[in-house]
This record gives structure tokens, C-alpha cells and sequence, in this order.
């Protein structure tokens, strides 16, 4: 409560210092009934948050407003100030006059505002902080316009601690101003060293340096001097004033100052710059460039078998995968900066559909691409909405099925090899596979005579124009949400898919994307002259495919490996590539949403590091294709899309059975 108090104290005051009267004016009514909040004087309810989000909308509005971007709504801003003013009391003549005319109070006067004063802020941020997508370059940068700035970085301490020197005449008010939003994930204290008196603005200066100054002594002359001065601490003991251990021990505190002093001038020349995304995507598409040069390298080096380029090359291949790796890793942010935006949403629509939700969440530091984490805000939004909407029950409901009146929905993320596992679960009454398969029947999505197994029921709601709503709502009923989680993800290069449902239990939705969408470590297989590259992370194991093996299951495309069927599909038969198969073919075992395929192919050339590039407009939705490479010697490799060729395969398989 404090930390909204001072955040609507820092905007009520800037927009009085810059003239934007109406929304000083707004902000005064949050910041009293908040003020009430705060000294026990009002409860925190429902109705107070509700209230305090509709605040932070229509601050936004005015906000927006102020800049050009339409009108705000004078109705909306008197409800929420009736609202808040009926919670805390406030009479109807009080708030006419403040509606008319709001009076925003003077700030109290700070004692150091307009005096040179020293600071000393130590901050030491928690997990928190770095999850709400804040930085710590950005926070220091804000202190350091106060004024005169020494930064201390801490690289021992997890996370980063800071210690800052500040200089300002800005007064601590100002301090504590740019600090209010980092008070509730950092530990912060800010210690005023000393405030400058107009005698105290300049250094007092020592004798020696104000005869050399004036020309009176040389330099030469000083330093003689000096040399035959003994020095304070042999006086002090010399006298038995002090003990030579309390000498000693003022010389090590005297070493201490004077380095941290030395460290200061380094770190005060480190700064931080901020770089457009652009720039970034730039700089990636010219390493991957550079990865496809190093693979040409590569390619001649072995192809002239040049004993003298071995080691250069292989050191070229050493630094082009640590800059790849560098590079990609500045682009990569923490999921939690998207998971942190639903918690609002979750509260609006349980509100909306008159149910009680909570949202938690697990591994927010789970880094993924910046570029798939600006997409992901959509589907993720689909998934919450249809779980709320679809899974969760009423309180009521739950309570009858022994469950607690709040439902939960929890998103989790976790890194699996070269991709990123989110889940979206709840606790809700689980999916019907029956009335799936009804729907799915009715819209002629699905074939009475197919046989489908559970799990492939349920990854029927992926289809468009499939919903089990009964009415079509505001919140769904049209059968689109999930076909757009379902398309975005696929854009991603990556998969979605139910992986549990229970029925009065809940369900869970798991999507699997890569890491980065700019360059991965893939495996290199051949069919013919073709050449196709697989994801190297979704790549099990290799075997080998004999004549034998397809006749001692006649033809039915599946082989026992280790103790399991495993299911495949013949890349040369797929794409229709011309040619004769080998007697000994390659099977290349993939895992797709738990499920085990395999593609059989002519050979296994090895790993490649592969740039993705795409497949431009007009093959942009081409079966079982997901991009395109080049390689080392200049031709173009195609990159399977493993899991749409495994879907393909399966329905064509199921087409050929119903036939």
C-alpha cells in the first residue's frame, strides 16, 4: 500500500510541477483514500482494488490524452473518485468541491532541496526485481541525473548489489522518488553523508599545497621536506598516546578509503548504453552470416586437406559459436516480464464471469527470445481465457465438488535442452472428450468411422471453428482462440498440444518453443542430392533400417526400438524425391509432445550449425517445411518441420484406414 501511496505522491507531483492540472487533480482523491488505507483508517477490499485499478486506467487515459491520444472520459473519473471517496467516507460537499476544484497540497519541505548534499544508497536487489523487467542499469542512470554519481559494483554478491556516492542539491525527496518502485523488490537504504554549508563548497586546502600554488616552493622542495617529517602515527605512539595496533589498524581503514576511492574513478567511467532492437537484429543476422562463411571455411579447409589450416579453422569454428552464443544471450529476456501482465487479466475475467481465480507462477526467470516472447502475449492470452471461461468452475459448483471456492491457474516455464517448456494448468473440471468428439463430428471436423485415442481428442480444440460452448460470449463461444494459440505457436517453430486432462481435476496445456529463432545446432541428413536439416533438440537417437526389418512387419512402417513401436514416415516417399532407396537406410528418432516418430532417410551427414532463414511468401505455408539454410558450400538445405510431418503422416494414415 505504501508503494502505490508514493508512486500516485511522485505522478500527483509531477503533473502539478508540469501543468497537467487534471491529473494532479485525480491523483490527489487516490492518494487520500490510499493515505486512509495506510494508517489503519480504511480496510483493504475488493472494491478498494477494483477502485485503485480503475485509478491506474484512467490515469492512463489522461495520460494519453495529454499527448494527443483522444479524450478521457469526465464521467469515469468522477464514478472512481465517488467510489473511493463512499469507501473512506468522504462527505457528497467534499467531493462536489474537490471534483470543481481539487487542491493539491504543497510538498512538505525537504531540508536538503536546494543544498549540496552527499549520499550514500546501497541497493541490493532480490529475484523480484530482475522478473518485473526492471534493470539496474536503468535505476542507477536515473539517480545518476540527480547529479554527481559514483557507482560500486558488487560482483560477489548474487544478483548484483550496488553501492552509489551521489552528489545532488535535488534534496532526498527526489532520492527516494526514483527509488519508490524499486523499494519492494530491493533493499534499499540511502544515508545522508553530509550537507554542504557555502564555507564547506570547497576543499580546504593544506599549507604546502597553497605555497607550491603561488610559486613560493618547488615541488622538489615539498617532497624533501616532507621526506624528513616523521609520520603522524610514529609521533602518536612515540608519545604513548595511542597503541601501535590502534595505528595500525587506522592505516588499513586509511588503505581501504583510498582504494575504494581508486575503484570509484574505474567504475564512475563504466557506463551503460541502451541499444534499438533493430540494431541487435542486425548484429545477429551478421553473425549468422558469419556462421554460414565459417561453414564454407570449414568445407574447403577439409575439401584441400591443408594440414596448415586444420587449427585456424578450428579455432575460427571456436570464436564464430562463442559470438553466436554472446549475441543471442543479450537478446534473451525473462518470461516473468509476460507472465507478470495475466495477473490483471485473470482478476478482470474471474470478475467478468462472476468466478474467484488466482494465478501463480513457477521458473518467471526462464529466459526465452525477446522476438518469441513479444509474440507469445496472444496465445498465452487464449489459454487463460479459455481455462477460466471453460475450466473453472463457479464457486459454487466447486464448493459441491469439495473443492475450494478459488480456482487456480498456474503458468510454469522451464528450459528443456534448446527450447523452453510453458504450461498453462487448472484445477477446474477437465476437458470432455465425448463432447469433443461430438462437436468435432457435427462441424464435419472429424470422421465417425476414425478412430481416435483420448489424447487425440482432446488436441482436437485446436481446430478451427471448433468450440464446446453452448453460447457464443464476449469471452469465447466462436471457435477462433484456440486455433490462433494453435497458429502462432506453429509460426514459433514451436508445438502446442493437451498433455493432461482429468475430469474434476483440471487440464494442462503444454507449449514447447525453441530458444531462439535466428540460429540453432541442427543435424544434417540427406535423401538423395536433397539435403534437410533437423533441430537438433528434438533429436533422439539415430538406428539403422535394414530390408529385413520392413518385411518382418510388412510394410506397416513401424520398428521395435528398445522395447517400443516406434511409428515413421519415409522422407523420400513424403516429398516425392526421385531416386532408389538404399539397402540400409537411416532412422532418425524425434519426440514430439511425448510421442516418439521416426523419419528414414538415405544418410546422416552430422551436426550443422544452421541459420534459419525463411522460406518467403509464397512457400511460407509448405508441408512439413518450417525454413531453409544454406550450407557450406553454398547450397540451400531445407529445415523439417518435425512435428507437422508426423501430423501429416498420421492422417494420411488415418484417411487410409477409413478407406
Amino acid at each position: 500500500v505504501s508503494r502505490v501511496f508514493r508512486a500516485m505522491h511522485t505522478i500527483k507531483g509531477s503533473g502539478a510541477m508540469f501543468g497537467f492540472d487534471d491529473i494532479a487533480g485525480f491523483t490527489h482523491h487516490v492518494e487520500t483514500a490510499l493515505d486512509k488505507v495506510r494508517d489503519g483508517t480504511v480496510p483493504v477490499s475488493t472494491e478498494l482494488i477494483d477502485l485503485t485499478l480503475a485509478s491506474r486506467d484512467h490515469i492512463r487515459v489522461l495520460l494519453d490524452a495529454a499527448t494527443g491520444g483522444g479524450e478521457a472520459d469526465p464521467a469515469e473519473g468522477e464514478r472512481i473518485i465517488s467510489g473511493l471517496q463512499a469507501l473512506v467516507g468522504g462527505g457528497a460537499q467534499d467531493r462536489a468541491q474537490a471534483i470543481v476544484a481539487p487542491e493539491v497540497p504543497a510538498k512538505e519541505k525537504d531540508p536538503t532541496e536546494g543544498r549540496r548534499s552527499h549520499y550514500r544508497i546501497s541497493i541490493k536487489p532480490t529475484p523480484e526485481f530482475f522478473v518485473g523487467g526492471y534493470t539496474m542499469e536503468a535505476l542507477i542512470g536515473e539517480l545518476g541525473n540527480l547529479g554527481e554519481s559514483t557507482v560500486f559494483m558488487d560482483a560477489e554478491q548474487e544478483g548484483g548489489g550496488v553501492l552509489v556516492l551521489l552528489t545532488t542539491d535535488k534534496g532526498l525527496n527526489a532520492i527516494e522518488d526514483v527509488l519508490v518502485f524499486a523499494e519492494s523488490s530491493c533493499q534499499v537504504a540511502v544515508t545522508v553523508l553530509a550537507v554542504e554549508g557555502e564555507e564547506d563548497l570547497e576543499e580546504h586546502k593544506k599549507l604546502g599545497q597553497i605555497l607550491l600554488e603561488r610559486g613560493e616552493i618547488s615541488a622538489d622542495d615539498l617532497t624533501t621536506v616532507l621526506a624528513r617529517q616523521k609520520p603522524l602515527g610514529e609521533l602518536l605512539v612515540g608519545e604513548k598516546l595511542v597503541s601501535r595496533t590502534s595505528v595500525d589498524a587506522a592505516l588499513a581503514e586509511q588503505r581501504l578509503v583510498r582504494d575504494a576511492k581508486e575503484k570509484a574513478t574505474v567504475a564512475k567511467g563504466a557506463e551503460s548504453i541502451r541499444v534499438a532492437s533493430e540494431k541487435l537484429d542486425q548484429l545477429i543476422n551478421l553473425v549468422g552470416e558469419l556462421v554460414v562463411t565459417q561453414a564454407r571455411l570449414t568445407q574447403v579447409a577439409s575439401h584441400n586437406k591443408d594440414a596448415d589450416l586444420v587449427e585456424p579453422v578450428e579455432e575460427v569454428e571456436r570464436l564464430t559459436a562463442e559470438l553466436r552464443d554472446c549475441v543471442l544471450n543479450i537478446r534473451m529476456l525473462p518470461i516473468g516480464t509476460t507472465f507478470a501482465k495475466f495477473k490483471r487479466l485473470v482478476r478482470d475475467l474471474s470478475a467478468e464471469l462472476g468466478k474467484e481465480v488466482v494465478m501463480v507462477t513457477e521458473g518467471a526467470e526462464t529466459e526465452l527470445d525477446k522476438n518469441v516472447i513479444d509474440q507469445l502475449g496472444d496465445p498465452m492470452v487464449h489459454l487463460i481465457r479459455n481455462s477460466i471461461d471453460h475450466g473453472i468452475e463457479s464457486p459454487e459448483e466447486r464448493e459441491l465438488a469439495g473443492k475450494p471456492r478459488k480456482g487456480t491457474i498456474s503458468l510454469a516455464a522451464q528450459h528443456s535442452g534448446a527450447n523452453v517448456v510453458i504450461t498453462v494448468t487448472d484445477d477446474g473440471k477437465g476437458l470432455d472428450a465425448e463432447r469433443i468428439r461430438q462437436k468435432g463430428l457435427e462441424k464435419g471436423l472429424l470422421r465417425a468411422d476414425t478412430e481416435l485415442s483420448e489424447q487425440e481428442i482432446w488436441n482436437t480444440i485446436f481446430t478451427p471453428g471448433l468450440s464446446t460452448a453452448k453460447t457464443v460470449t464476449s469471452v469465447s463461444g466462436r471457435g477462433v482462440g484456440m486455433d490462433v494459440v494453435k497458429s502462432t505457436v506453429d509460426a514459433l517453430k514451436g508445438s502446442v498440444s493437451v498433455t493432461r486432462s482429468v475430469k474434476g481435476q483440471g487440464t494442462t496445456i503444454t507449449i514447447m518453443l525453441p530458444l531462439t529463432l535466428a540460429i540453432i545446432d541442427g543435424l544434417l541428413v540427406q535423401v538423395g542430392e536433397t539435403h534437410f536439416v533437423l533441430p537438433l533438440s528434438q533429436v533422439e537417437e539415430c538406428v539403422e533400417l535394414t530390408q529385413e526389418d520392413i518385411a518382418r512387419f510388412h510394410e506397416r512402417r513401424m520398428l521395435p526400438v528398445r522395447d517400443q513401436l516406434v511409428p515413421y514416415v519415409r522422407l523420400r516417399d513424403f516429398f516425392a524425391i526421385a531416386g532408389e532407396r538404399p539397402a540400409r537406410e537411416q532412422m532418425v528418432i524425434s519426440r514430439i509432445n511425448g510421442d516418439r516418430f521416426g523419419l528414414v532417410l538415405d544418410g546422416v551427414v552430422g551436426e550443422h550449425q544452421t541459420v534459419l532463414k525463411s522460406l518467403g511468401w509464397v512457400y511460407r505455408n509448405a508441408t512439413g517445411l518450417s525454413g531453409s539454410t544454406i550450407l557450406g558450400n553454398g547450397h540451400v538445405a531445407l529445415i523439417l518441420d518435425v512435428a507437422n510431418v508426423m501430423q501429416c503422416a498420421r492422417r494420411e494414415e488415418h484417411n487410409a484406414l477409413s478407406n
